[in-house]
Formats: C-alpha cells, structure tokens, sequence
C-alpha cells in the first residue's frame, strides 16, 4: 500500500463516501438481474456487525470496502469499490489486504462473498482469485442462482 494512503471507518455524513456509495448500487443494478442485487446502501452498511471501511489519499476518496462479521466466524466482503477516477492504482487490493487483516482479527475462519458474474465483474474476481479465494457453495442465507458466486478464503493456519 502506497505510504501516503490511509484507511479509516467509514463517515456516513461525508459526501463523497455517499457519491461513491450511490456509484456503487448504481453499478450493481445495472449488472445485475433485479433478483440477485445484494449490495447494501447506507443503513444495510450501518447496521451491527458490519464496518464500512474508506481508503484515502489525502483528502481524496480511493476505495471502500464493508466487512459483515458473524458469530459462526465467517466474515463476508461487502460492497468493496474502487472510484472509477483512480482504477489500476491498486486500491482495491490494498482494501481488500485490509478487510482479511480485520477479519482475522475479528477471529474470523473463513472470509467469504457474494459476487455476480459477468464481464463487468471480472476485474473483481481476478482480485479475488489472485489472493486465494476459491469458489464454493452458497453462504449466509444466499440461494445460489446461474448468476451469483460465492468465493471463500481460508484463514485458519496451516
């Protein structure tokens, strides 16, 4: 992660998180069948359990990241976004570094997520595979459909 970044929980009254967040659902509607949009707006990333994570340059918004934590251990990836002004600069790895550090922390076992397919999606799961996430069976009350996947990542030691 580039020095100069920081990340911090997220502030709900902050526009530009609302700007990228509204960015973020807009892209999954349009990407996604009505059924199968699972990404929260504001009050779904406000409610216990789950912490909205920003990633900064500066006074600028790169990314964002939500961990969903439960009691049976599994942390689930949530609404993770880079802004379409800084692709490539490797925010989204650095978030995604972030959410498994916090996880493993959080005691978690496995750290798992939802996601679509698609073109459009394929940038994100290339992360996702890139850092050992597998694919596997549905989660957390999902129902898997010919357009969802569900990709899991380890985290018990060896």
């Amino acid at each position: 992660m580039d020095s100069r970044w920081r990340i911090a929980p997220a502030d709900f009254e902050d526009p530009r998180l609302l700007d990228l967040l509204g960015l973020h659902l807009e892209a999954m509607r349009r990407w996604s069948p009505p059924d199968s949009v699972h990404a929260l707006d504001p009050s779904g990333l406000q409610t216990a359990g789950v912490t909205l994570f920003v990633l900064w340059d500066g006074e600028t918004l790169l990314a964002m990241g939500a961990l969903k934590t439960s009691a049976d251990g599994v942390g689930e990836i949530k609404s993770m976004r880079t802004h379409p002004d800084h692709l490539g600069r490797g925010a989204a790895r650095a978030m995604l570094e972030h959410l498994i550090a916090e996880a493993r922390q959080a005691g978690c076992v496995r750290v798992s997520l939802e996601t679509g397919s698609g073109e459009a999606f394929e940038p994100a799961l290339n992360l996702y595979r890139r850092r050992g996430f597998r694919h596997g069976a549905a989660f957390a009350g999902y129902e898997a459909t010919d357009f969802n996947q569900f990709l899991h990542l380890d985290l018990t030691p060896d």
